[in-house]
């Protein structure tokens, strides 16, 4: 097989931070450091903000805006209403303020589209989006963006990145389809009499805010069952809260932007994004992305959704069919429906069918483990690609030693749960460069693209970084069995 390794490489660089809260555990604590910061003159304020800016200088966007929120956040804990000048309030928010090196353990587990932005091209050529899993301390992930160019002659190059990483405006009044909420609800075996009674008091779109205001209200109704009613409530706001917008300006790089955990389902991190160009039956598209949010104890499906890569929407996967990682996405429906692969068990590749974007009922297997080199799993390397053969498919497979290699599979364009080829032997496997790393013996991948008669497909190394290969896409349709 005449795959190319491009030998472009990119690693971690522990040197990209960005400003996340500090937050200290207990009510108390964050009163004493509130109490100590009201010890200083303002004189003595003054020269301790002079000094944070200066040393952080140059590190980061807009720090007194952030410093200024994170003031707003902890302004609970002031023991008056007596107004604060605005540098004592920008050192209370410094204090409460951390740099975060978002990619200084990992940057891998790549997914590549193409940019909605293809202006200005030399001829044959192509802007990409290439979307990947940072990991930093604590072992959180989150995802990060990088943007580069195809040329004709199907040579890679890519956009450095800015020096800044900037958070988002978390969106919290993001607007809610009562509707769907309450197929939500009903999924989470939530859909009771007094959720009923919730959302009968709200319009058919609600916010948040709103939400919250009649779950107090009803709550108030059925005060006499308010201990039993409790946890309800809880878990209908977890709900709400896991489905959120977040939002970049245009004049964020790229590369500049990050989806850091936000939801309660994602507290420690958001994995493996799949990102897909998804064609609408009207002709219009977008991108989604299905990924593995985590808390800590639970991996849950979910699905990001946005048109331009500065507005991002995040909802959550409902239905029996939802379980497990890996989770991909075609790029339309087929027969008038939308699908997906899955993993459901862990170990052999699924076909799901919905007509509903967000809930998901049916499964089947369509593909099992059935060469040495993916005999304890197999599972999808990203959303299937379509070609004139057939659905192109990347997978992975687990050989002995848990060693990861990338296959590939062909699945028919009419009726996908019939696979019509694959490969006897592995597309990609790792070689002395690739195997060491935080997890050794592994290549893996989120999603690739095909340009120019030749598949591109981005991958990570051992779960440390991310380098490229591509290889003709009739070669490697001819090497099928």
């Amino acid at each position: 097989m005449p795959l190319k390794r491009t030998g472009i490489v990119l690693s971690p660089n522990n040197r990209r931070v960005v400003l996340r809260p500090f937050d200290l555990p207990g009510n108390d604590r964050r009163l004493r450091v509130i109490a100590r910061i009201a010890t200083l003159s303002e004189n003595e304020v003054d020269a301790q903000l002079h000094h944070v800016l200066e040393e952080f200088h140059g590190r980061h966007q807009r720090p007194r805006e952030f410093f200024l929120r994170r003031y707003e956040a902890m302004r609970c804990y002031l023991p008056t209403d007596t107004p604060l000048s605005e540098n004592r309030q920008l050192l209370v928010g410094a204090y409460f303020t951390q740099e975060y090196a978002l990619e200084s353990a990992a940057l891998f587990n790549p997914s590549m589209v193409w940019h909605p932005n293809q202006s200005n091209l030399a001829a044959g050529s192509r802007r990409f989006v290439l979307s990947l899993r940072a990991v930093g301390e604590g072992h959180t992930s989150s995802v990060t963006f990088r943007s580069g160019v195809i040329d004709g002659d199907n040579q890679l190059s890519i956009d450095g990145p800015t020096k800044f990483v900037t958070t988002p405006e978390f969106v919290p009044d993001a607007v809610y389809d009562k509707e769907l909420f309450f197929r939500k609800l009903a999924e989470l075996d939530l859909g009771n009499p007094f959720t009923g009674h919730v959302l009968s008091k709200l319009a058919s779109a609600f916010t948040l805010d709103q939400l919250d205001t009649s779950l107090k209200s009803c709550l108030r109704e059925y005060r006499s069952q308010h201990h039993e009613l409790a946890p309800i409530v809880e878990k209908v706001i977890t709900l709400a809260k896991s489905n959120y917008e977040i939002t970049y300006l245009p004049d964020h790089e790229l590369s500049e932007r990050l989806i850091f955990p936000f939801g309660p389902t994602e507290t420690n991190g958001i994995e493996d994004a799949r990102f897909v160009q998804f064609q609408e039956e009207d002709g219009s598209s977008q991108y989604y992305a299905t990924y593995s949010a985590y808390d800590g104890k639970m991996v849950l499906p979910q699905l990001l959704e946005t048109k331009d890569f500065l507005r991002f929407k995040m909802h959550t996967l409902n239905g029996p069919a939802i379980s497990d990682k890996g989770l991909a996405l075609f790029p339309r429906m087929v027969n008038g429906r939308y699908a997906m692969l899955s993993r459901q068990d862990g170990e052999h590749l699924y076909l799901m069918y919905s007509d509903m974007l967000y809930f998901w009922y049916a499964k089947e297997i369509i593909v099992k483990p059935t060469f040495p080199w993916e005999f304890v799993q197999m599972g999808n390397c990203g959303s299937p690609i379509e070609t004139d053969s057939g659905w192109l498919v990347l997978t992975h497979g687990v050989g002995p030693m848990r060693k990861y290699c990338i296959g590939a599979i062909l699945l028919d364009l009419d009726d996908p749960s019939r696979l019509i080829g694959r490969l006897k032997e592995p597309l990609l496997t790792p070689n002395e460069n690739e195997r060491e790393g935080y997890v050794p013996n592994v290549v893996y991948s989120c999603g690739s693209v095909i340009h120019n008669g030749h598949l591109v497909l981005p991958y990570a190394m051992s779960d440390y970084a991310t380098t490229f290969a591509t290889v003709p896409v009739d070669k490697l349709l001819s090497s099928m069995i």
